[in-house]
């Protein structure tokens, strides 16, 4: 007799960005080469002063940490926030395995079962994730690549909202479009989670990735809503550490936090090495993280400029994060992604992507798109382009 699993199971959706795993493994072990362009796991090294506190961990007993995390831990990031111009305590900072596990608490904290929370369509895939882990709802407002995923109006916001919403959730910079909201946006955001008593969940994981002359404007900037913002945040990408599963949850508003607590107590502590890794590496020099900016900066500009030679192609310009979208002169993004890996290689290689429609609630929404990661060096980058336009003439799905 067959065992049914859980409908929440059955809900659950594949990711986007790992779903085609097994292609491309079996395409590796075919001996094509894979540009990895599918997953945001940057090639930079790590500092070396993390890996350094990470080699030098003299402990007779690995213990648990504090559900919250180490407060040698939180009071080195009221420092770093303190340079963005976010005033925290240590209190208002709960460090979290990894930033999804803090997405996951104030899903699980603020939202009941039927409850809504409103993203900007495409999001983050995990999002869904996570609410259907709750039973939660996603509702999404719409944007669109032709005017560079710009933030819908107001009332595109008003038109989703019922009695069940309780929350706006924004990626700023955003993963996967690469927008990058203007204080004007944010303060819409603001008058609008102000009007309707929603909490505002900011996943501000690529702050250091800001590409133009605009401030970078965090939700704990808009006056009025303290209490109504949950801010998520990570060292995966800022320091290339994405294995040691370390982020944050951080908050002004003490019922939210009390309510956190119990779920990080259930689960019992954060990761112990991770977090002395990344103590250590909050303290690294300047030059590093100006190094890795002006990295993913070329790599962007060289990027966005490739894609758009290619017949077909359409990107725009990403101002943050090391994403974009692209909208291919293809049937259906997925097969295309599908035939890449098991069908296709040129001189060796072949290329992996995320395929679009999975960053989307509605069906059918973004087939033609992929989310292209620039996380490879510029000559990988490089290669992986020719790879793309010779895929793109040899697909029988071609438009």
């Amino acid at each position: 007799m067959m065992m049914e699993i859980s409908q929440r199971a059955q809900n659950m959706p594949s990711s986007p960005i790992r779903k085609l795993a097994p292609y491309a493994d079996a395409a590796k072990r075919n001996g094509v080469h894979v540009y990895h362009l599918n997953i945001g796991q940057p090639d930079i090294p790590t500092p070396q002063c993390g890996l350094d506190a990470l080699k030098s961990v003299d402990r007779k007993i690995l213990e648990y940490s504090p559900s919250d995390g180490y407060l040698s831990l939180r009071t080195k990031m009221v420092q770093y926030y303190a340079e963005y111009g976010i005033y925290l305590t240590p209190e208002e900072i709960i460090v979290t395995t990894g930033g999804s596990e803090a997405v996951l608490f104030a899903f699980l904290a603020c939202l009941g079962p039927g409850d809504e929370v409103i993203v900007t369509d495409p999001f983050y895939a995990n999002y869904m994730a996570f609410a259907i882990s709750v039973g939660a709802v996603i509702k999404s407002v719409k944007t669109c690549i032709e005017d560079g995923f710009r933030l819908p109006s107001v009332e595109a916001f008003e038109e989703q909202i019922t009695p069940r919403t309780k929350a706006i959730l924004i990626c700023n910079p955003n993963n996967p479009t690469g927008y990058l909201y203007t204080r004007k946006e944010m303060q819409q955001l603001r008058d609008i989670v102000k009007k309707h008593k929603l909490f505002l969940f900011s996943d501000e994981v690529y702050r250091e990735f800001i590409y133009t002359g605009m401030p970078y404007i965090s939700a704990f900037h808009m006056e009025g809503i303290e209490e109504n913002v949950v801010l998520f945040d990570s060292v995966s990408k800022r320091y290339s550490e994405c294995g040691i599963r370390i982020g944050c949850l951080c908050t002004k508003n003490r019922q939210v936090r009390d309510a956190v607590m119990k779920f990080c107590q259930a689960r019992l502590s954060p990761p112990l090495l991770g977090q002395i890794v990344a103590a250590a590496s909050i303290g690294v020099q300047k030059e590093y993280l100006h190094g890795v900016y002006e990295e993913y900066l070329e790599r962007r500009n060289f990027l966005i400029d490739g894609l758009n030679k290619i017949p077909g192609v359409y990107s725009p310009i990403p101002m943050g994060a090391f994403y974009t979208m692209a909208k291919l002169p293809v049937d259906d993004a997925e097969k295309f992604c599908i035939w890449c890996l098991r069908d296709f290689q040129y001189e060796g290689a072949t290329v992996m992507m995320a395929p679009g429609a999975g960053f989307y609630t509605e069906p059918g929404e973004g087939r033609q798109e992929v989310r292209i990661a620039y996380v490879l060096c510029k000559e990988d980058l490089a290669r992986a382009l020719v790879v793309l336009q010779k895929a793109l003439e040899a697909y029988p799905g071609r438009q």
